[in-house]
C-alpha cells in the first residue's frame, strides 16, 4: 500500500490536503482552512478524518480545527501557537515525529512566517507539507520572524533530498513568478519555469505541488546564498540577501 494524497481547492486560493493510509484507514487533514470543505472531500473519498496536522496558527490553516473535531473526533497535532485558535492533543516541534498508520512524518522547524511554523516531511514517500514557509518560486511573508531565523528555516528545507515533492498551501505561483523573474532575470532555468507556469495558469491548471530540485535552481528565496543574487540585491550574508529579497517582494 502507498500513501494516498488528495489535493483540493478551498477558500479563495488555498490548497487543502488529506493524506490517507489505506492499511490502517487513518486520514490526516493537513491544515484546516475550511471545515465544511474538508469534511465533504473526505466523505467523497470514503475516508474519515482521524487526525489534524497543523503547520501554523493562522485562521486559513487552523480555523477549521474545531468543526472537524466536532464532526469526527480527530486528534490535533500542532505547534504550541495553534492554541490561539483551538485545543491541541499533541504539541510538536523540531525533531519530533508523527505517525499516520505505518507512515512517519518528521517535524521541521520552518519558523519565520510565524514564530512556531512547522513542516511535515515524510521521508519514505519523499513528500513535505510546508504550509506557508515556502511556495513555488516564493516564500511566506515574514509576519513574526527575523531574517536569520527565516533563512535558517529555508535552509532546512533546502537540506531535504532534492527528489522531495513540496506541497504548499496557496496558489500564489503566478505572482511569485513575476517577482522571481525581476529578481533573477538572467536565470535560464527560471525563464523556462515562468513560461510553463504562465501556460498552466492560462489553462486553469495547478502549479502545486512542486519539486524541490527545481525550486533550488529557480526560487530566489532558496538561493539567497548565490553570489549572483547577493551582488544584485546586497547583503554580506545569505540572511541579509534574503531580507533584501523579502522586502523587495513585499513592495513589488
Amino acid at each position: 500500500m502507498t500513501l494516498q494524497i488528495h489535493q483540493f481547492e478551498c477558500l479563495s486560493d488555498n490548497y487543502g490536503y488529506l493524506i490517507h493510509d489505506p492499511a490502517s484507514g487513518e486520514t490526516a487533514a493537513i491544515d484546516t482552512p475550511d471545515a465544511a470543505v474538508y469534511l465533504a472531500e473526505a466523505e467523497a473519498k470514503g475516508w474519515t478524518i482521524t487526525q489534524i496536522w497543523n503547520t501554523h496558527w493562522h485562521p486559513d490553516h487552523a480555523g477549521g480545527n474545531k468543526g472537524i473535531v466536532a464532526a469526527t473526533g480527530a486528534k490535533i497535532t500542532a505547534p504550541e501557537e495553534v492554541r490561539k485558535l483551538s485545543e491541541i492533543d499533541t504539541v510538536v516541534s523540531q525533531g519530533d515525529t508523527v505517525q499516520l498508520g505505518a507512515f512517519t512524518a518528521n517535524v521541521i522547524d520552518v519558523s519565520g512566517h510565524t514564530n512556531g511554523h512547522i513542516a511535515f516531511h515524510i521521508a519514505e514517500t519523499a513528500d513535505a507539507f510546508v504550509g506557508d514557509a515556502v511556495f513555488a518560486l516564493g516564500c511566506g511573508r515574514m509576519f513574526e520572524g527575523e531574517p536569520q531565523q527565516f533563512w535558517d528555516s529555508l535552509d532546512r528545507i533546502r537540506a531535504l533530498p532534492a527528489s522531495t515533492t513540496l506541497y504548499c498551501a496557496h496558489e500564489y505561483t503566478a505572482a511569485n513568478a513575476a517577482f522571481a523573474a525581476h529578481a533573477d532575470p538572467d536565470n535560464a532555468a527560471l525563464a523556462d519555469y515562468v513560461t510553463e507556469i504562465t501556460d498552466k495558469r492560462a489553462r486553469g491548471e495547478r502549479t502545486v505541488p512542486m519539486g524541490l530540485e527545481r525550486e533550488l535552481a529557480t526560487n530566489p528565496f532558496l538561493r539567497a546564498d548565490d553570489p549572483v543574487l547577493a551582488a544584485k540585491w546586497g547583503g554580506s550574508t545569505p540572511a541579509e540577501t534574503f531580507a533584501a529579497l523579502r522586502s523587495a517582494k513585499d513592495n513589488f
